[in-house]
């Protein structure tokens, strides 16, 4: 037999072998978060039958609500409806194939006014008893023209199940569980109502357990009100009883093509940027779940939605929506939404939009880095920290037409008292988003420049001193260039305020590139070596400057020092406090000079008691 041949006859189609105990497993441990969702895939399946007995008898048939009862009791649970029932042939078909995506088009439960997209949902009730009762009785009539048969079908979690014939007076499904060991808390009457309040309080249909009546006047934003204020008091106590706070301020939600309405509340209080927004989001009224993430963009992080959506798609574990081109749609005219609020509370209650800019200004910010609308409310209405206090960017560049900016907060703290006292306004942008905002303001004026101040640039605005000063201070300068030559750095003596100040350490963009290869040089093997150093010898940088404040009067008395070895250790040691209270990394060398000038001035101060006191 030729070998192709031979492997032919070996070739049988086999279908795949389903372990149903390995299934629910499956279900209990990755799909669902908790065995609590049994009862919404159990009201799911009750809500879409009597949708669908709703659609075959027509708009004449219309008796009022569908009706969905849920008993305890007797050990067991039990879930009633009215629906559209299932033939013997459809049982055999749909309850017993696990995984078939198509078998619910074949009732018409794929459209879109259905809330069930998936096969599995009776499979979850596996994740609290062992054997699943369903009797059921079709609404359609038999081939024949009568009335179809009831039919009890009971799946096992072991993988089998039977069909038998039962009785059953009027159309409809009837849902039995019996708990399994361990599972009996979920089944008592308290924990079964509440989670019928939580999944179908919201529903259109009449839903009660044990009698009592469970759903209630629908979704809190869209009852009638006699006045406004009626319904905000409203939604700020549906707010507290959902979320647990009370809202800063109330947003409407409106999203058509999506069929999505609902309320977005404002938090009262500051949230990191970095939370994720959990939001309450219902389907067709159905709780899809209280923990949403994904909803709104990103930097609108400072509110809390409740949402029912008719057109979003969820996940297979109906508990997060499906990501697709219709939910970023959504979720672009969400964040529009919450856009067009604050456009709306910057023109009319300026008080309210300070107020919330102190809670929430990196979600401003955030925005305003793309949207303009936002960045002119930033630009007018909140305050950056600048060299003359905290003061809005519009106001800042009112007073200062040469306005400067830093891209550092330990940069701006260093320069901000010199750089004021000299009449240079400075603007801090180093929290977060600040430099990127400053840059964009040309977008919306293009006269708003403000240039990133280049700290050597400080020097040209301090004042000279006069000539005679300047020449009988040059034995001192050549001795206090001396004492920092070996650091790289250049001393010039300059008359500048505050007068506090002894000294200033002042390095441009490029020394600092120059002295970070310098220090990426000497950590480097030979042939890294060479090739930073080749970079280092083209970047045309100048030193860093201490500059010495001949205003102050330490620093002139150690200029009139005789001894040029004590005021070379003198200026030491305001190199190294300039380097300290500008918040400069200190290199290992910087650290020898440091240690080495506080050991010697203490050394001459000790020498110099011991000598007046005749030792």
């Amino acid at each position: 037999m030729p070998k192709q041949a031979k492997w032919e006859a070996f070739r049988v189609e086999q279908a795949f072998q389903v372990d149903l105990r390995g299934v629910v497993d499956l279900l209990s441990r990755h799909l669902y978060s908790s065995p609590r969702v049994y009862l919404r895939e159990l009201l799911q399946n009750a809500v879409d039958a009597s949708t669908a007995r709703a659609a075959l008898d027509g708009p004449a048939a219309g008796s009022g609500p569908a009706r969905v009862r849920i008993e305890t009791g007797g050990g067991s649970l039990r879930v009633h409806d009215d629906g559209i029932g299932l033939t013997e042939d459809e049982v055999h078909r749909l309850l017993a194939t696990i995984g078939r995506s198509s078998k619910r088009d074949e009732l018409g439960f794929a459209r879109s006014d259905f809330l069930g997209q998936f096969g599995i949902g009776l499979l979850s009730a596996f994740l609290v008893a062992d054997e699943i009762e369903v009797v059921t009785r079709s609404a359609r009539p038999g081939d024949d023209g009568a009335p179809s048969p009831a039919v009890r079908w009971t799946g096992l979690a072991s993988g089998h199940y039977r069909v038998e014939r039962a009785e059953r007076d009027e159309p409809g499904t009837t849902v039995t569980l019996r708990p399994r060991p361990g599972a009996s808390d979920l089944m008592s009457p308290a924990t079964v109502a509440d989670l019928a309040r939580t999944y179908g309080g919201l529903l259109p249909i009449d839903l009660t357990v044990d009698g009592t009546e469970i759903t209630g006047d629908g979704p809190s934003w869209r009852a009638a009100h006699p006045d406004p204020a009626r319904r905000r008091r409203a939604l700020d106590a549906y707010c507290r009883e959902t979320f647990g706070f009370d809202p800063f301020d109330v947003i409407d939600l409106d999203v058509p093509e999506a069929g999505l309405s609902g309320v977005a509340f404002v938090l009262p209080q500051a949230v990191p940027p970095t939370s994720r927004g959990a939001h309450r989001v219902y389907l067709r009224r159905m709780l899809l779940a209280e923990n949403v993430e994904g909803l709104l963009p990103d930097w609108a992080f400072f509110v809390r939605c409740v949402v029912d959506a008719g057109e979003l798609r969820p996940t297979a574990s109906r508990e997060a929506l499906f990501e697709d081109e219709l939910l970023d749609a959504t979720r672009q005219a969400l964040g529009e939404g919450v856009r067009q609020w604050l456009v709306r509370l910057a023109e009319t209650d300026p008080s309210r939009m300070r107020a919330f800019l102190r809670l929430h200004q990196l979600g401003v910010k955030a925005m305003a880095l793309h949207d303009d609308d936002m960045l002119r409310i930033v630009d007018r209405w909140l305050e950056f920290e600048t060299s003359a206090g905290p003061m809005t960017l519009s106001e800042f560049r009112r007073r200062h037409t040469d306005a400067r900016y830093v891209t550092g907060v330990d940069e701006f703290r260093r320069l901000a008292a010199v750089s004021g006292a000299q009449g240079v306004g400075l603007v801090n942008g180093g929290y977060v988003h600040d430099t990127e905002i400053i840059e964009r303001l040309p977008d919306i004026d293009p006269d708003a420049r403000l240039r990133r101040l280049e700290p050597a640039e400080l020097t040209t605005a301090f004042g000279v001193l006069d000539p005679d000063t300047e020449l009988r201070l040059r034995p001192f300068l050549a001795a206090a260039q001396r004492a920092v030559e070996r650091l790289g750095c250049e001393v010039v003596v300059r008359d500048f305020d505050p007068a506090s100040l002894p000294a200033l350490y002042l390095t441009s963009r490029a020394a600092q590139h120059r002295a970070e290869l310098e220090e990426a040089r000497e950590l480097a093997g030979d042939l890294w070596s060479d090739v930073l150093g080749a970079l280092g010898s083209t970047t045309p940088a100048d030193r860093p400057q201490l500059v010495l404040n001949h205003r102050n009067p330490l620093t002139r008395r150690i200029a009139a020092l005789r001894d040029p070895e004590l005021a070379e250790t003198a200026v030491q040691a305001l190199y190294g406090q300039a380097l300290l209270l500008g918040h400069h990394p200190l290199r290992p060398a910087d650290s020898a000079v440091l240690n080495r000038s506080f050991l010697g001035l203490l050394d001459w101060a000790v020498h110099t008691t011991a000598l007046e006191d005749g030792q």
